[in-house]
């Protein structure tokens, strides 16, 4: 396995500049994370961006919804969990990647600012994505989008949160879901894989890192075989479709590539892309080439799902 060569220009600037976010409290963590953020220059246009409050379990949840520049009749919307270990990162820190989705599917995408751990443990993070995607279904008309094609996705710890919020509304029959979108999630908390053997070290997401990240999450080891807490030990059948994106030099391949077999053998429709010279985070990387190609397929596999969905 080679990285591929803009990723291995930047590999090890990238490693050694990521704070040691293990050692901090989540509300330092937090505020070092968000005091490195740059927003771009020049966002890349979509047909319209509004930030609005959705009820949910626990109060009110912010989300930011993007309408994609072209559209004609309603299209599916997609409900969208940011990574950030589940301790950081908000709808800026995802506005790029949320805007490019939006033109690339099209949908409208929902982006969800729910709550953080530690402060807000398992399963809250799910909980608020479930509700914002309850919501989304009711008010589809008014978003412009189609209450029959309601996905939700995330990255990171946001592909947990989706998987989890899948589940959820598997479990209580509401929203129907049309899809599930998952870039290289943290789906279990098992940290002696041959992924983290090998790229947990060295490769931007360390392996003390991630083990913390799960530490404010899901705390106790009990909690994490739920699944809710640990989407890879659940009974998977009647989850919805699937695009699954792994990256080959990642602590969570394992995991990942594993979620894949275990959806597959539950009869769940999946499409598995992997990228093989890739680490964890690439997608948001928007100075990667790869990163718009991984954007542009995921989008298609998507959009195929979704187009496939409605014909039956």
């Amino acid at each position: 396995m080679t990285l591929d060569g803009q990723i291995a220009e930047i590999v090890e600037a990238l490693d050694s500049g990521f704070p040691p976010v293990h050692t901090m409290s989540g509300a330092e963590a937090r505020a070092v994370i968000r005091s490195r953020f740059v927003a771009p220059s020049n966002p890349e246009e979509v047909g319209d961006v509004r930030d609005a409050s959705v009820h949910g379990p626990a109060g009110d949840v912010t989300v930011r919804i993007y309408r994609p520049a072209r559209m004609s009749g309603p299209v599916p919307t997609v409900v969208y969990a940011h990574g950030g270990g589940f301790v950081f990162c908000d709808l800026d820190s995802h506005d790029g990647l949320c805007r490019s989705f939006a033109n690339l599917i099209p949908a409208v995408v929902v982006s969800v600012d729910y709550r953080l751990a530690p402060e807000h443990r398992w399963p809250a993070a799910a909980e608020d994505v479930l509700a914002v995607a309850q919501w989304a279904a009711r008010n589809a008309d008014a978003l412009g989008g189609d209450a029959g094609r309601i996905v939700v996705g995330g990255d990171s710890a946001g592909g947990n949160v989706a998987a989890a919020a899948a589940l959820m509304a598997r479990d209580h029959g509401a929203p129907p879901l049309a899809a599930q979108l998952l870039i290289y999630p943290m789906i279990a908390a098992d940290f002696g894989t041959e992924s983290y053997r090998l790229f947990g070290e060295g490769f931007y997401n360390p392996r003390p890192t991630l083990q913390w990240y799960w530490d404010q999450y899901v705390p106790s080891p009990a909690d994490r075989e739920h699944p809710y807490a640990s989407p890879l030990h659940a009974e998977l059948s009647g989850v919805p479709p699937t695009v699954l994106l792994t990256a080959g030099h990642d602590p969570l391949r394992d995991e990942g590539i594993a979620f894949g077999h275990a959806l597959e053998a539950a009869g769940v429709p999946t499409t598995r892309r992997h990228y093989d010279g890739c680490i964890h985070g690439f997608i948001t990387m928007p100075m990667l080439d790869v990163a718009h190609q991984a954007r542009a397929q995921v989008c298609d596999d998507l959009s195929t799902i979704l187009v496939a969905g409605a014909r039956v």
